[in-house]
């Protein structure tokens, strides 16, 4: 038997086949533009995701038994709003979670709606990134178009649609609409009606290895499958990536160096982080975790090249000097799209400080690569102050992949770092939700146990050297409150 995991992500899909025993066959990855119609706006069409998903798996079952595939599940980037007219067309294009246009709509939700209200009613407060305040934003300034709206959907939950033909949402990826209740896993009444919004606008919930149908005719012939191929419901990226990663069940933990970062940290029971800098949402598992979003991360190091027309990164890291690990005068701060965790910031810019005559190429390199660790490392702080106890934790996505960046980010953090064997979580989290709702396994945890490889290398902190980081960290974290009324006025 062979499981589909789709990975929708901000720049491509990756498409992955897992057999039972959980080995690996083939991977396959679609790119797709990205627009950036205005400043801070980040903007997608979903027919890309769908071109990319459909032609991915064709390739992906290339030279198999087409019989053979019994289950597709899609974990996806999360937050983005879908908005469906009575005919289930895409009325405009996709608002992104990296978008940054909704400031009002949330300072309005956290201030004047209020944020107890919020996490009463949801277990969260506002986010610029988050699905509600995108749809607050169309309800001011589209009306003609927010007035059509039929049905409201989630990137990969859109990708579901065209398999299956069912709305619907997983309790992980609804979580980050504030439109949810997290707590109680189903849909707030009181945060649909300040939205203007009615149930029957939003999917169906389901938990993330549960069915939500087989494939539709249309979707079976466009792709060379069988109409009894199970479709589950799947889960927004991160907790697709702890599935894929192992950090399922109560204390684990979970960090992705992607186009974000996150930190991710796994509980079988709800929590509501005091302050709100953490989110707090369901987990694929069936039950919830902590989570800390780094708007930029590996795209701060993609966009460093690009600007620098140096995009050879293994040559930039390569010439970054091992003695000045913990000793760079110069610090990055990675809000290129505004900031979430712990700052809330949708006016926060990115800046390099510190540099004079005598600073090179490389050490702003070295800066960029431990900016995002002291960003990561500010969610950390959060959690160990609310008395969760981290000593190691998985590290997956493209940035994991560089040895110089572990080393970095383990010290900053002052955590053991395992290297799972495939970087592919969320397709592979996926592919494991697909094994579950076909019954090869009893649960989410048994599956992610059993079928996650150990890790691939283990990366753990040097005493000396975290010291170091530790002191730069002091800096780091006093810089933003220093700029922000600066933020703010540009």
């Amino acid at each position: 038997m062979y499981f589909i995991g789709v990975d929708l992500g901000t720049s491509a899909t990756k498409l992955l086949l897992m057999d039972e025993q959980g080995a690996i066959h083939k991977i396959v990855s679609r790119s797709y533009p990205l627009s950036m119609p205005r400043p801070g706006w980040s903007e997608q069409d979903p027919e890309a995701w769908i071109e990319a998903a459909f032609s991915g798996i064709r390739e992906l079952i290339e030279g198999i038994d087409a019989r053979e595939v019994k289950g597709i599940a899609a974990a996806g980037q999360m937050h983005g709003l879908v908005a469906l007219d009575e005919k289930d067309r895409v009325l405009r294009p996709a608002i992104l979670w990296n978008d940054g246009r909704t400031g009002e709509e949330t300072d309005w939700l956290n201030h004047t709606i209020g944020e107890g209200f919020l996490a009463a009613h949801t277990g969260n407060i506002a986010f610029a990134g988050f699905t509600a305040p995108k749809l607050l934003w169309m309800q001011k300034r589209e009306p003609e178009l927010f007035r059509q709206i039929a049905k409201i959907m989630l990137p990969k939950d859109y990708l579901t649609y065209r398999l299956t033909g069912v709305h619907s949402a997983d309790c992980s990826d609804a979580s980050g609409t504030l439109l949810f209740d997290v707590a109680r896993r189903t849909w707030s009444d009181e945060m649909l009606e300040v939205c203007s919004l009615h149930k029957s606008q939003m999917g169906r919930v389901f938990e993330s290895a549960q069915a939500v149908g087989t494939l539709r005719r249309e979707a079976a012939e466009a792709l060379g499958l069988t109409p009894d191929v199970i479709v589950a419901a799947g889960a927004g990226d991160n907790a697709a990536a702890a599935v894929g990663t192992g950090a399922v069940g109560k204390g684990k933990c979970n960090i992705s160096l992607g186009t974000s970062g996150t930190l991710f940290l796994s509980d079988d029971r709800y929590v509501e982080p005091s302050n709100h800098a953490l989110h707090a949402f369901c987990h694929a598992d069936g039950g919830w975790h902590l989570l800390g979003c780094e708007l930029s991360a590996a795209s701060c190091l993609s966009w460093w090249a690009e600007l620098t027309g140096h995009e050879d990164l293994a040559a930039e890291q390569a010439a970054v000097d091992p003695a000045k690990l913990g000793r760079n005068r110069v610090f990055f701060l990675p809000y290129l799209m505004g900031e979430r965790t712990p700052h809330n910031d949708a006016d926060a810019a990115g800046a390099f400080i510190g540099m004079r005559m005598d600073t090179g190429r490389a050490d702003l390199t070295q800066a960029v690569l431990e900016g995002v660790a002291f960003g990561l490392r500010d969610g950390l702080e959060i959690a160990r102050k609310a008395g969760m106890k981290v000593a190691s934790s998985g590290l997956a996505g493209g940035g994991a992949k560089s040895p110089l960046w572990r080393e970095i980010l383990a010290n900053i953090l002052d955590l053991e770092l395992l290297t799972p064997e495939t970087e592919q979580g969320p397709g592979l989290g996926g592919a494991i939700l697909a094994a579950v709702v076909c019954g090869v396994f009893p649960d989410v945890q048994t599956a992610s146990e059993k079928l996650v490889r150990p890790a691939q290398s283990r990366t753990r902190p040097d005493k000396a050297l975290t010291a170091l980081y530790d002191a730069r960290y002091q800096v780091f974290a006093s810089l933003y409150p220093a700029l922000k009324a600066g933020f703010q006025a540009l």
